[in-house]
């Protein structure tokens, strides 16, 4: 098992596979700084040795000296930006693909963070993570600039390079210290908006339920209230981090006006030329740039360490579900439960036989949610009781579950694209496609499109209909033609003339294949060769659709409409 990932593992393992891309970015960066801090050393010099004496060539020559030193720090700049984007853009890229892996593995990951906060973590967190490789150069070109001008101003008087080498890291510690609040609120901020992210994805996501049932109000004032706290959070982290930057620019300009000041006093006692006199003004000037950068880190390490906390939050989620081990036992699909325990769940036995089309009716809503988060893994095997097995074989252990098990949500998702791109990522038959679609009645949701299955599609099918997602995800699901599919109420959204042909076709595409139906339509019920009532968590009665609704008034009561 890998050791698991901390927040400064995570930054570091980002330098150490970007280092070809970073170490050039940087030692260009550091190049253009050295230039750029040669520039009022030069322009000192030149002042010195050819504008005081009155030589012309002299000062041709040091005007063209400029032009190289510019164009040498231009194109140091631009190199050392286009090293440094490409090793930011390749460890987002990274990030992504790795969180994407995690997020969506097989096997499911258990994470406090909700469907929000983990888009936030493979998007905002991963970008803020990869802006380290943009830091790192930045604080060393900012401390090569500072070496060089000390340098420089040591030769020109010792005291003015004292007092700059004294100076920086005196400033530079007392700022530190605000370190650790800033990386607090930060962090906290981070917290407040990844959860109102993911509130308002879960809002965006059930707003026609929550408008069926009249709660959009309290939904609303609930994300009014989350938002609110994260609106909050920011404001205090943006003035401490905004406090904090104007202290430091007001110290590192303290410091450079003091070493003017120095300067001044020099040249007026003759103790330095005007042209030194010039040069240390400048790199004066010069220096803000560096100090202020150099003061800015903790900012900048708080909130790349704070995302790197939440990245290796979701990269260290342990799996579910166990590694399956064994193989299926020939072609046996036959689906058992027996003695379940799980939510409401409280001892069920139920058989489903190969070939067989079985119509499950849960008198209570939790028992149909429970059976099929059971069936589709979403459960650890310790956190239920009893056996569930397909084919003879524990379901968490089967190496093929997935190839031979499919369960269909009733909450499912499309994902932005195309119909086509949702329907068959890796394209199809055009029979089969044009039997699922038919079987379905998704064939009514293309030709609704004037591009067809080449129709866009939102994030989440925001574009489409209720029931024109329900039907192409029930057309996704047949297609796949899975040995076993476990449908849960895959007909709420569409009208009764659809679903008595959505049932038929259904029916009939999955002929000889295992189908278990979790729902309360009459039309998917009638053509079922058996309907299983479930009540108080296990099988209340057994029978075909027409007996049980001639002989069952409960049952009749739920169904018949």
């Amino acid at each position: 098992m890998n050791a698991p990932l901390h927040a400064a593992g995570i930054l570091r393992r980002a330098l150490a596979r970007n280092r070809r891309h970073t170490g050039l970015g940087t030692l260009l960066y550091c190049g253009h700084q050295l230039c750029e801090s040669a520039v009022p050393i030069l322009i000192g010099v030149g002042i010195d040795r050819a504008v005081a004496p009155g030589d012309g060539p002299a000062l041709i020559a040091w005007i063209g000296a400029l032009a190289v030193l510019f164009g040498l720090l231009t194109m140091a700049y631009r190199f050392g930006g286009r090293h440094l984007m490409r090793a930011i853009t390749d460890e987002a890229y990274l990030l992504r693909d790795e969180l994407a892996a995690k997020i969506l593995h097989p096997r499911g990951i258990r994470t406090p963070l909700r469907a929000g906060e983990l888009l936030t973590v493979a998007s905002t967190d991963a970008d803020n993570v990869s802006y380290l490789l943009d830091y790192v150069p930045r604080v060393a070109g900012a401390v090569t600039a500072t070496l060089v001008s000390a340098v420089a101003l040591v030769a020109v008087d010792w005291r003015l390079g004292v007092a700059v080498l004294g100076g920086t890291p005196a400033v530079l510690g007392l700022l530190q210290l605000a370190g650790p609040r800033i990386a607090r609120r930060v962090e906290v901020q981070q917290d407040l908006a990844g959860r109102a992210a993911s509130l308002a994805t879960d809002l965006v996501t059930g707003l026609r339920p929550l408008r069926g049932i009249g709660a959009e109000g309290a939904a609303a004032r609930r994300y009014r209230e989350v938002s609110r706290a994260s609106l909050a959070a920011s404001l205090r982290a943006a003035r401490t981090q905004g406090t904090y930057l104007a202290a430091s620019t007001a110290a590192g300009g303290l410091l450079a006006g003091g070493v003017a000041v120095l300067a001044g006093w020099f040249a007026l006692t003759g103790r330095i030329t005007v042209g030194e006199l010039i040069a240390v003004i400048g790199l004066a000037q010069f220096l803000l740039e560096p100090l202020g950068m150099l003061a800015a880190v903790p900012s900048w390490i708080a909130e790349a360490r704070g995302s790197a906390e939440r990245v290796a939050l979701v990269l260290n989620a342990p799996e579910v579900l166990p590694e399956p081990t064994r193989a299926p036992a020939g072609d046996d699909v036959t689906l058992d439960l027996a003695g379940v325990r799980h939510g409401s769940l409280d001892g069920l036995d139920l058989r489903v036989r190969p070939g067989e089309f079985v119509g499950v009716v849960a008198y209570r809503p939790a028992d149909a949610e429970a059976l099929v988060g059971l069936l589709a893994g979403r459960v650890a095997p310790g956190e239920f009781d009893g056996e569930v097995r397909l084919g003879g074989v524990p379901l968490h252990d089967l190496r093929s579950a997935r190839e031979l098990l499919h369960v269909e949500p009733h909450h499912t998702d499309l994902f932005a694209g195309t119909l086509a791109g949702n329907l068959a990522p890796d394209g199809a038959d055009p029979d089969t496609l044009a039997a699922a679609l038919r079987a379905s009645a998704a064939d009514e949701v293309l030709a609704a499109h004037p591009a067809g299955i080449d129709h866009p599609v939102d994030e989440r099918g925001a574009g489409l209909s209720g029931g024109q997602r329900q039907r192409l995800a029930l057309a996704r699901a047949l297609l796949a033609r899975p040995p076993v599919l476990v449908l849960h109420d895959p007909t709420t959204a569409v009208d009764a003339v659809t679903e008595q042909s959505l049932a038929l076709g259904v029916r009939a595409l999955r002929r000889g294949l295992t189908t278990l139906v979790v729902t309360s339509s009459p039309a998917l019920l009638a053509v079922a060769d058996r309907v299983v009532v479930l009540d108080a968590g296990r099988v209340h009665t057994v029978g075909t659709h027409a007996t049980l609704g001639a002989g069952e008034p409960s049952y009749a009561r739920a169904v018949l409409r």
